[in-house]
């Protein structure tokens, strides 16, 4: 389940240009790990963890294509020799827990001399991140950030090669290297980049500081690479960026979203396309329009609201107002009017009223999510928000998070209730978790459904007929015949 390009000769120089530096490198790091290898008796294993979002969680499948490359073998975190953390800044306690497992990992670095720890992702964007892991956590030997996860390989050998802490974080990049390694966790569906970097600066947000500016992969990069993933037996493909509506506007040939929705369309064999996440504020009618008559678009959209007040939204810097996002939906559900709608709120921002509150409670009713990942307002260090006056009391954010827990709940319970009864195509993801004789499998909607199956169902499509909703989920039965 990788892209593989043919060994480079080490004979000839390292070369100047991507990827092909980087199979040069591949090709050393391999040699170390072999060595090593021999000299421990055994294969060297490794373990990424992922912390964070969808972007970071394709970025470790890019990772482990690399490591596999070279080498190594995928193991467990406390019995591997190369741990990696791929880590998310979104909010401060996220790099709390990094810190604190990098204290776990200490003592097993002290009792294995060949154990190597890497950290990357977004909280190495952060300057004041570096200083005190070099300071605090010299036991650490790779430090690199989001828009160097391509260089893995050269990185290993550099460690290779000095023997001590490698650290190379990059400010920014318009650079997107393509063709290389990567590991699926999934043979039947995959995450694909099709941009990286935001431009919004929403006040509460640290990603456009960490993941840099917007950049757009070129389409035929997309085509090619979704095709190949076809061709290795994917049939279900998410479309990743921070703001996919804006993709295309940085390209030297500008493309909408939509025209490479539709591109991607034509490719056979794939079944089902995804995407997020979408701005509210770049969603187009040309958009919403192919959605309306897609065969392959998945009947889900993620939109995220925020809030329902638009004082609120200003000061957050969503570019919206709440009638907007109203109107937005309207025409979203006159369009696709089986489409399920998710979203994210914030509650508790800087400023927040009852009144404010109470807009939030009104969207929710209004717009009838199907779910919706509700957050407790926290400071996140380095954003405009975390400086503004008017902080609501702990108490009063919980309290308000409370009521809009139940009510978000409430009404996705009963939204989700309506398919009742109905048959729907579920592409068999697992055996369920909870009981062997079931499958698990996802609507095109995103809801997920057990029905009675087998291992060999992973990864083909099913109907189903909802029998009876349990909340958020499903249990079914598979259609005779069918």
């Amino acid at each position: 389940m990788s892209m593989m390009n043919p060994d480079i000769s080490l004979s000839s120089g390292i070369p100047d240009t991507e990827p092909e530096r980087q199979y040069y490198y591949i090709e050393m790091a391999r040699r170390h790990v072999a060595s090593r290898s021999k000299e421990m008796g055994r294969p060297l294993t490794f373990c990424v963890t992922t912390f964070g979002c969808q972007m970071n969680a394709r970025d470790s499948e890019k990772l482990r294509g690399i490591l596999e490359r070279i080498g190594y073998e995928e193991a467990a975190e406390d019995k591997a020799d190369f741990v990696i953390y791929n880590t998310c800044t979104v909010r401060e306690n996220a790099n709390t827990r990094v810190y604190g497992r990098l204290g776990q990992l200490k003592p097993l670095k002290q009792k294995s001399p060949y154990m190597m720890i890497g950290l990357c992702g977004c909280m190495m964007q952060e300057p004041e991140v570096v200083e005190r892991l070099k300071k605090s956590y010299r036991f650490v030997d790779l430090i690199f950030g989001t828009h160097n996860i391509y260089k893995l390989a050269e990185l290993i050998v550099s460690r290779f090669e000095s023997g001590s802490m490698v650290i190379d974080i990059w400010e920014d990049t318009d650079k997107i290297v393509e063709d290389l390694p990567n590991e699926r966790k999934y043979a039947f569906k995959s995450g694909v980049n099709i941009m990286f970097g935001c431009n919004n600066f929403c006040s509460y947000c640290i990603v456009p500081y960490v993941r840099g500016r917007e950049r757009s992969r070129a389409p035929e990069a997309i085509i090619r690479e979704i095709r190949q993933l076809v061709a290795d037996g994917v049939t279900e493909v998410m479309l990743l960026g921070q703001n996919v509506n804006s993709y295309g506007k940085t390209l030297d040939t500008p493309i909408t979203f939509a025209a490479l929705l539709e591109e991607i369309e034509k490719i056979e064999g794939l079944e089902r396309i995804r995407f997020m996440t979408s701005h509210p504020k770049d969603l187009s009618d040309e958009l919403i329009e192919v959605m309306g008559r897609s065969r392959k678009i998945c009947r889900h959209l993620h939109l995220p609201v925020q809030s329902g007040s638009t004082d609120i939204l200003k000061k957050m810097n969503r570019h919206y107002t709440k009638e907007q996002y109203l109107e937005l939906v309207r025409k979203i559900r006159l369009a696709v009017p089986d489409i399920s709608l998710t979203t994210d709120i914030i509650v508790g921002f800087p400023g927040e009223t009852e009144e404010d509150f109470q807009e939030t409670l009104d969207v929710v009713h209004k717009v009838r999510y199907d779910s919706a990942f509700t957050f407790l307002y926290s400071k996140r260090s380095g954003t405009p928000a975390a400086a503004m006056e008017d902080q609501v009391p702990e108490d009063v954010v919980k309290d308000r998070f409370d009521r809009l827990l139940g009510e978000v709940q409430k009404i996705a319970r009963e939204v989700c209730a309506v398919h009742e009864g109905s048959i729907q195509r579920a592409l068999v993801e697992s055996v369920s978790e909870h009981d062997s004789t079931l499958v698990t499998g996802r609507l095109s909607n995103n809801l997920l459904v057990h029905f009675p199956g087998t291992e060999e169902m992973i990864g083909t499509y099913a109907d189903v007929r909802l029998e009876e909703c349990r909340g958020f989920y499903y249990i079914g039965s598979l259609e005779a015949g069918r």
